[in-house]
Formats: structure tokens, C-alpha cells, sequence
């Protein structure tokens, strides 16, 4: 499992859309699984959850990407999972983290800090 999270200032919409065809555009084999989004009074949250073939791990990999925001204030999560071939321990987490940096280099580069 790898994990990145980040608080960024900006329009959650554009944002929700910007890591979905981030994603998407990241590889042939990324696909769009489910997703929900839910708003109460002023904060919104959407729960997207993407999966793709990872050629170095000969397996599936998922990611889940959640993005938390009030106004302009926003917080991004995403976690992927899956990838080991193992049955008790992961011995292969490579498709995971190349499926994360995929996320994490599109945002730092759209989204640089201050």
C-alpha cells in the first residue's frame, strides 16, 4: 500500500477533475471503477476509486482517491492497494507506487507548493 496526501488551495470541481484525467490519461489499461460524492452545508467529498494493470507486477492494482474540501480549502488522499501475488505478505508492491506517482507528479506539477 502507498499513500500521498496534500492540502491544496483551489476549486474542488477542477480538482476532482484534473486527478480523473490524470489518471486516466496515466496509462491504456487505467479505468474509472465507482465513485460518490456527498455534500453537507459547505464541504463537499468525493470518493473515486481507479484500477490498472501493472506490467512490472502481472497483476491488477487499485487506487482510491479522495478529495475533502470547504471553499477554496481542499485535501487530496489517495491510496492504492492490491499488486502483491502473495498469499500471507506483499512480496511486490512496484505496480502500486508507479500507479501513485502517476497521481503525485500531475499534481505537484499543476499544483506546485508555496
Amino acid at each position: 500500500m502507498a499513500k500521498y496526501e496534500r492540502r491544496i488551495t483551489g476549486d474542488f470541481s477542477q480538482l476532482c477533475s484534473f486527478c480523473h484525467e490524470a489518471i486516466l490519461h496515466s496509462s491504456g489499461s487505467a479505468s474509472y471503477e465507482d465513485g460518490s460524492e456527498y455534500t453537507l452545508g459547505d464541504v463537499r467529498v468525493a470518493v473515486n476509486v481507479y484500477e490498472r494493470y501493472s506490467i512490472i507486477g502481472s497483476n491488477r492494482v487499485s487506487m482510491n482517491v479522495t478529495i475533502v474540501g470547504e471553499g477554496d480549502n481542499l485535501f487530496l488522499s489517495a491510496i492504492t492497494s492490491g499488486g502483491s501475488q502473495a498469499m500471507f505478505f506483499k512480496l511486490n508492491t512496484f505496480g502500486e507506487g508507479s500507479f501513485l506517482d502517476t497521481l503525485i507528479d500531475a499534481v505537484e506539477k499543476h499544483y506546485p507548493r508555496r
